[in-house]
């Protein structure tokens, strides 16, 4: 399948984007753990990490819920799971699998389910959210983290800069999709779906990079090989060359900097009626 528009492939992915993935997953974990911390998980619970990667969260999440506990994670990408696979013990497991098709798992079986920087590369959003209530204990806890298409990252700006610097401005749309949600979106997504208790903030958050390149790896690694795919080699490298200019402007003597902008959102499924 290739990438047009909004539709996102999991066929680009590689066992190269794999290891680039884990090695930087730094980045992800340090914003999931900003994502774990309201879900208040708590020893003995049973949680599942939807688009789990390589497993480096889920694997913290499991000293919370402790040995009497479990935590379940899973991803479409086989490879990115074959990494988890070697963080697995008693009570952390990994499989594939997609947020819209939870029908392995029993109604009721969780206490809680997050997706960390997941949910903007969801289409069926509708559909992922009916699976996750379903699967939740009632009170059950959802929280996600999301990009906001009102507050693009700071390195998304620039690669549109670099993209219409490269003479390619009427392909600023093949950059990569991303399907974010705002505020307004997600309330009445998680309203829709059976969700109470809804509330969300907008994080900035800074990351360092060490140069365009590293952090051009990074990207591509996170959008599992949809990043500029679109674009033939001599414009990716024309693309690479412009946005390498335009972040020097970025460097700080810890490497350049630049903001992400993440939406955090929690919610609950409702309680049983008595």
């Amino acid at each position: 399948m290739s990438q047009t528009g909004s539709v996102i492939s999991l066929e680009h992915d590689t066992p190269e984007l794999a290891r680039s993935y884990d090695e930087a997953g730094l980045v992800q974990f340090r914003h999931g753990k900003f994502l774990i911390g309201p879900l208040a998980i708590k020893s003995g619970e049973h949680v599942l990490d939807i688009g789990t990667g390589t497993g480096r969260l889920a694997e913290f999440v499991t000293g919370l819920v402790g040995p009497n506990g479990r935590v379940t994670g899973i991803d479409p990408l086989a490879g990115r799971i074959e990494i988890a696979r070697l963080r697995q013990s008693d009570n952390l497991q990994f499989d594939t699998g997609r947020a819209e098709d939870l029908s392995r798992f029993a109604d009721g079986q969780f206490d809680a389910v997050y997706l960390n920087s997941v949910f903007h590369w969801i289409a069926d959003k509708d559909r992922a959210l009916r699976e996750i209530r379903r699967v939740l204990k009632p009170g059950g806890r959802l929280g996600l983290n999301v990009q906001d298409p009102s507050r693009p990252h700071q390195s998304r700006v620039l690669l549109r800069q670099a993209i219409a610097e490269a003479g390619l401005a009427d392909r600023r749309q093949d950059s990569n999709p991303v399907l974010g949600s705002t505020d307004e979106e997600l309330k009445a997504l998680f309203a829709a779906n059976g969700f109470t208790g809804y509330r969300s903030e907008l994080r900035a958050l800074v990351d360092i990079h060490d140069d365009a390149a590293s952090l051009l790896r990074w990207s591509e690694a996170s959008a599992f090989g949809n990043f500029l795919e679109a674009f033939s080699p001599t414009e990716r490298n024309l693309v690479h060359q412009a946005f390498a200019k335009l972040v020097e402007d970025r460097r700080t003597p810890e490497g350049l900097s630049l903001e992400r902008y993440l939406r955090f959102a929690f919610a609950r499924k409702a309680p049983a009626s008595n």
